[in-house]
This record gives structure tokens, sequence and C-alpha cells, in this order.
């Protein structure tokens, strides 16, 4: 088991430096490579379940790796989007030059987002954010046209406030403790060692530079714009797993794992959660590009995570967790669907599609399970999570914000069984009667991420059991 944690980081490091080889001898023989890395990146984190909340640690290079029962539900959200994001990418790529340098940024990714949730200080941290960050900013301009660079300068520039912030609190933790073991920060931290307004200046700047890097309102500026210029699987990469691992992981393993008592910085995370959830819904339902709906609906999304890690109770921290990796299923696979439909279309605006349904009922098909999921109607996954979130609402006597999540639940619902009529029912857009289904792999990848979206929901009871309850206890303090 401590081998796998090495191999999660050097199976894709291994495919990234063999990947301009192998892309020059055929392009199908980067497309292997790419998918068998990615299903083994699966295989190893699914081999981690049987732990069943035990910490499995590593030193290597002088640091510290480490997997538990938190890291681990983020290594099989990270992992497994990362492998339906590969597959699709076999034939969307046609549309594109430079095969292998996109799946090899793809891997870098994966490299930097297993890396951020292996590590155990702050500093290599940081290190690991930054390579994700860098792939990121390639990627989203990866067509090289003018949106795309635009977008990827603007995700720069507000990135590189963030990593700053997120440098200076580092700076400040170390200068005060002279460490940044996650350990040793932990039991100082909790002795009441240095001064505490001090470490609130510090916990400020890491809420609001990871709070940018997880697109939390007020900090969300660069999503809307780097989702629709970027390729379909990096927009599902970065709404499915980005968002959530460069800034709900660190958020949560900051303040639930390390700062003690954060009764303070629950309620922060309970307004911010409040002020996502309602004004990235209020502005996709006014949205004409469909990436860009998706986009703020993802922000909307986040506002329900971070509303149950403000409750932070045992309810509230399980709908958390579990709407982490619901979705991360629903909205990576909405964002496919979106990719679906562009490549063959070649318009993201919903008003000019419509009827779609009768000639790529694959996507269509898919595209009502991801509307169902990320509504909470049940039995589909987005249900149950939502479902926490609101009882543990209710057990903290926050009625409000209660009755808020079930609005905004009935309200996405609205806003996305518009976007199906403009999209896929009603009459058919005479200029689409010779449109034709995607490709193969990228409908398959559509087709499962539909049916976990489906299986999550039935076999829920499992997945708390397995994935998230042992992460929850992390954040109670039960190891």
């Amino acid at each position: 088991m401590i081998t796998n944690i090495g191999l999660l980081l050097l199976l894709p490091l291994a495919a990234v430096i063999l990947m301009p080889w192998v892309s020059r001898l055929h392009r199908r023989a980067a497309d292997v490579l790419a998918a068998l890395t990615g299903l083994g990146l699966v295989a190893l984190c699914l081999r981690f379940i049987p732990l069943h909340g035990e910490t499995l640690t590593l030193r290597a290079l002088h640091t510290q790796f480490a997997v538990d029962g938190l890291s681990l539900l983020f290594l099989v959200v990270v992992n497994v989007v990362a492998f339906f994001c590969l597959l699709y990418s076999i034939d969307y790529m046609n549309h594109y030059d430079g095969r292998g340098k996109f799946y090899a940024l793809l891997l870098l990714m994966v490299l930097g987002l297993n890396g951020i949730l292996l590590v155990r200080d702050l500093f290599s941290l940081y290190v690991y954010l930054e390579i994700v960050s860098i792939a990121s900013y390639v990627l989203v301009a990866f067509n090289l046209k003018w949106d795309g660079i635009e977008s990827a300068l603007k995700y720069l520039l507000l990135s590189v406030v963030a990593t700053g912030l997120i440098l200076v609190g580092v700076g400040i933790i170390y200068l005060n403790l002279g460490t940044l073991e996650f350990a040793e920060l932990k039991l100082m931290l909790a002795a009441g060692s240095g001064p505490s307004a001090v470490f609130l200046l510090a916990a400020a700047l890491f809420i609001a530079g990871f709070g940018l890097k997880a697109a939390i309102m007020p900090f969300h500026a660069w999503l809307p714009d780097a989702h629709p210029s970027a390729p379909a699987p990096i927009s599902a990469m970065l709404s499915g797993v980005v968002i959530k691992v460069a800034g709900i992981y660190a958020l949560t393993r900051l303040f639930f794992d390390i700062y003690p008592s954060p009764d303070r910085i629950l309620n922060v995370f309970l307004f911010l959660g409040v002020a996502s959830m309602v004004g990235g819904a209020l502005i996709a339902y006014f949205q004409r590009d469909i990436k860009r709906m998706f986009a703020y609906s993802s922000i909307s999304q986040i506002g329900y995570i971070l509303i149950g890690l403000g409750l932070g109770n045992a309810l509230g921290l399980i709908g958390a967790l579990f709407h982490v990796l619901n979705h991360a299923l629903f909205k990576s696979l909405l964002f496919l669907n979106s990719g679906a439909l562009q490549y063959r279309t070649h318009t993201r605006d919903m008003n000019e599609m419509g009827g779609l349904e009768h000639r790529m009922r694959v996507t269509g098909m898919t595209s009502i399970f991801g509307t169902l999921s990320i509504a909470g109607v049940p039995p589909f996954n987005g249900f149950w999570s939502k479902l926490f979130i609101i009882l543990g609402a209710l057990a903290a006597k926050q009625y409000a914000v209660a009755v808020l999540a079930i609005f905004l639940s009935i309200f996405t619902l609205g806003y996305f069984l518009l976007m199906q009529r403009r999209v896929f029912f009603g009459k058919l857009n005479l200029k689409w009667k010779d449109l034709k289904e995607v490709p193969l792999t990228m409908s398959l990848a559509m087709i499962f991420l539909a049916a976990q979206c489906l299986l999550v929901g039935i076999f829920f009871n499992e997945v708390l059991r397995y994935l998230v309850e042992p992460a929850a206890a992390i954040l109670l303090g039960g190891k």
C-alpha cells in the first residue's frame, strides 16, 4: 500500500515524460498511454478503500506523503474524473493539433492534484498547487484563439494574486512557528504557541487565496471566462476537480485538521457559501452560452459545499464531502455534454440549438441524467448530498439556510430544464438536420459518468460508508 502512494505521483510523471516520444510513433499510441495511465491511477486509488480510515504515510525526498480518509475521497474524485476526461479526449482531440502535448499537460495537472492531496506540509502543497496552475493556464489557451488566450491571461493574473496571498500566509506561519509540517502545526496551534492575531491574519490570507482557487464568490471572476474557452475535457477537470482540490480540500485540511476551534472561520464559510449558492444560480439563469451557464452553476454548487462545511456538524460535513464527489460526477458529465454539442454544432449559443435530442440521443439522454443530478432529484446522487446539507442546517437551527438551499435546488432544476428545452427539445432547427452523434469514446465517457450519477444515488449507503464517512471523521477530529 505504501508503494502505491509513490505510484500515484510516479505513474503520471512517467507518462508525461514518455508522451512526446510515444506521440511521434502514432497518435493512437498516445491515446493508449493516456488511457492506461488514467485507468492505472483509478485502480491505485481503489486499492486504498479497504483501509477504513487508517492513515498510511511515506517519507521520500525529505517530504512526507500520506493517505487518510479525507485525501482518499478527493483522490478517487480526481482520478476517476481524469480517466473519463482522457477517454473522452481520444476522439475529441481530432479537432485539435498537438494531441501528445494535450495529454502531457492534462496528466501533469493530475500529477499536481494528486501531489496536493498526498503531501503533509504547506510548502509542498504550494509547490504542487503551482504545478496544477501552470498546466491549467496552458490548457485553457490550448486552442490558441483570442478568447482562449485572453481567458488564460485573466486566469493567470488572478491566480498569481491567489498564490501570492497563500505564500504570504505560509511565510507568516513559518516565521512564527518555525515549521510547515501539518502534524507539528496542529500540535503547536492547539497549545497556543505564538500570537493568535497573527494566525487569524494568515487564516484570512488562506481563505482569500484558496477561495479564489475555488471560485467562491466574490473570488470567482476567472471561472466563467476560463470554462467557455477551454477544451471540454479541461472544463470538466476545472469544474469537476481543480476548484475542489486547489480550493475546498486545502481549506478543509487547514481549518478542520490544523487550525484549532475554527468557529469564526465556520461563520465565514457559511456566509461565503450562501453568497455563492445564490449569486451563482441567479447569474446562471441569464446565460445564453451553455458553458458559461454551467460555470456559474458550479459556483452555486460550491456554495452548497461551503454551507455544509460552515455548519460544522456531522450531517453538514457529510453532506459537503458527499457533494464534492457528486458535483464532480454530474458537472463533469454536463461539461462533456456541452463539448459534444460544440463538437458537432460549432456553437455554444443555446438559442441557436433546438430539437437536438433527435440527432444526438446519447448526449441528450445523459444530459437529462446530469440535470436531474444537479437539481437533487431522487434517486440521483445530488439528492442525497443536498439532503444531508439541509438536515445539517436544520440540526444547527439555521432554518433560513435550509429553506434557501431547498429553494435554490428547485430554481436550479428550473433553469436546467429551460436549458434542456432550448437545446434538446422542441422543433429541430433545420440547419442541424444532418447532425450525427459524437464518436464512440466521447459517447462512452458520457454514458459511464451518467451511470455513476445514478448508481451512486442508488448505492449511496455504501459510498457513505467507504468514502464519505472516513473523510468526515478526519474533519470531526476522529482518526
